[in-house]
């Protein structure tokens, strides 16, 4: 597998895995839109069918890792060489941006309804009749259309959900639907693993909205942090290091079970 197909698989796959998977966010939170409050079950499976489209796109090209959680249990347990593994990782980064980016251009008029409504930013204003951004929470109105943010916010029990949920993901992938290289997901593992994902969020993503990727979580807060977004809020980069410290644990806790159990 050469750093090109690495870079371009990592990058599309993980693009569109963000542009699905929040997309199914920005169309259940944002006003006029069609699926406004279809609620938790459209967000889980539109999760789970993200990762399917991303996964079969990608497969065949890098592995679909997708996640640096995913790339770091297979490097663990031996399927993948350390020396890929900053490519995975800045690709999948990369990959995440553009998808919340095009997430951005899909929903562009939506955003700005919303975020243009009194009722969803509040009525005090400036002199210049905009929102006082200087009383904006730490999170935004649409932040969790990009990123993921917790129910009570408890630092332990925040990270240890998000540990939990991850070694779940990675181990179901390490144990099966690998491809014969053993670098990633064959095509029944792509199925397998989307319904772990949507089990994954039925199960366990009401404390922390199951970001169980870091990527996931920072290429699009990143990307709501520079985005034109009129009355958008905060990033709350005070909770941004969850959703990454919590999944490479349980990345990391996966590879060395499946040493330790399975191998």
């Amino acid at each position: 597998m050469s750093s090109s197909d690495i870079f371009i698989g990592e990058t599309i796959g993980t693009a569109v895995l963000i542009l699905l998977g929040g997309g199914v966010c920005a169309a259940v939170t944002l006003k006029r839109s069609k699926a406004r409050d279809a609620g938790w079950l459209a967000i889980t499976f539109g999760w789970g069918f993200a990762v399917l489209t991303a996964a079969y796109l990608a497969g065949g090209v890098s592995g679909a890792h997708l996640n640096p959680a995913v790339t770091l249990g297979l490097a663990i347990k031996g399927g993948t060489a350390w020396g890929d593994v900053p490519l995975y990782l800045g690709s999948q980064l990369f990959g995440a941006m553009i998808g919340a980016v095009l997430v951005y251009a899909v929903y562009y008029g939506q955003f700005h309804a919303h975020l243009n409504d009194p009722e969803i930013v509040g009525t005090k204003s400036t002199h210049e009749g905009m929102v006082d951004q200087t009383a904006a929470p730490k999170a935004g109105p649409v932040l969790g259309i990009f990123s993921t943010g917790p129910e009570i916010r408890n630092g332990v029990q925040n990270v240890v959900t998000e540990v939990i949920a991850t070694v779940v993901l990675v181990l179901a992938i390490l144990t099966q639907g690998l491809n014969n290289e053993g670098n990633g997901l064959g095509v029944l593992g792509a199925l397998v693993t989307a319904l772990v994902v949507v089990g994954i969020g039925l199960s366990l993503g009401g404390p922390t909205g199951y970001a169980i990727n870091p990527v996931r979580d920072l290429g699009p807060r990143i990307v709501h942090a520079v985005l034109p977004l009129p009355n958008k809020g905060g990033s709350d980069w005070g909770y941004a290091w969850v959703p990454i410290v919590g999944p490479l644990i349980g990345g990391a806790l996966a590879g060395g079970l499946y040493n330790l159990a399975f191998a």
